[in-house]
């Protein structure tokens, strides 16, 4: 093999990579993992990048670790398969709805993948192309958005907030001219600023909050922010 295909092999195999995991990558996941059998549905889907594979799969099990049952709300989905591995995760959850202006036409072929390997999710993944403005959030659902652009992660925050709702966010490309730093980039980075407003608003608004990383060979942007509502923010010290 040539040293340039060698390079390229290289980086298709990479967790970062955006390269599409295809049907001929199957065997590349040959183990008896749960992670290894959802990797196989996703290459068999032939529709997702290697990278969305693995930020889906580190941040659903994170928040499942800490957060069990209730609905789940994944909102600017993309292809919906953060919401699939949740339920796969706890099946005490009986619905996911996965929420995006525009839901890829691929996302279809991924969902019969996953539902062909457990058909116990076939009827209960709702895909809804709609702005998640127009979205209601009820107490008891688990609201979670991987790369929400910008101020959409802000707005996922606050739907959470308003309903109590457990929440987690992996934000990506902070928009430090809409986004609130509260005047912190003196001190650190303007994108942390951005998440230490947010993940201090969750806190001020009652919620008891985690905050992790996923692991940073996947993507740079992987601070991860999760929140569950105990009480009301006066009584937080």
């Amino acid at each position: 093999m040539h040293i340039a295909q060698q390079k390229e092999l290289e980086n298709d195999m990479k967790k970062s990579s955006r390269n599409r995991l295809s049907k001929q990558q199957v065997e590349l996941y040959k183990g008896t993992t749960l992670f290894d059998r959802i990797a196989r549905a996703v290459c068999r889907a032939d529709t997702l990048p290697r990278k969305e594979l693995y930020e889906a799969w580190e941040m659903a099990r994170r928040v499942r670790r800490r957060y069990r049952g209730g609905r789940i709300l994944d909102f600017a989905c993309g292809h919906g398969l953060l919401a699939h591995i949740m339920i796969i995760l706890d099946d005490s959850s009986q619905m996911a709805i996965a929420v995006d202006k525009k839901i890829p036409d691929s996302a279809e072929k991924l969902s019969t993948a996953l539902i062909d390997t457990w058909p116990r999710l076939k009827n209960r993944i709702i895909y809804k192309q709609k702005d998640i403005q127009t979205i209601e959030v009820q107490s008891g659902d688990i609201v979670v958005s991987a790369h929400a652009c910008g101020s959409l992660t802000d707005l996922v925050l606050e739907k959470a907030i308003k309903k109590q709702a457990r929440v987690a966010v992996l934000p990506c490309c902070h928009n430090v001219n809409k986004s609130a730093t509260n005047q912190l980039e003196g001190w650190m980075d303007k994108t942390l600023a951005v998440d230490a407003v947010r993940a201090f608003k969750l806190k001020s608004s009652g919620y008891k909050i985690v905050t992790q990383k996923i692991p940073s060979d996947i993507t740079p942007k992987n601070r991860l922010l999760m929140g569950e509502y105990i009480r009301s923010g006066s009584e937080i010290i």
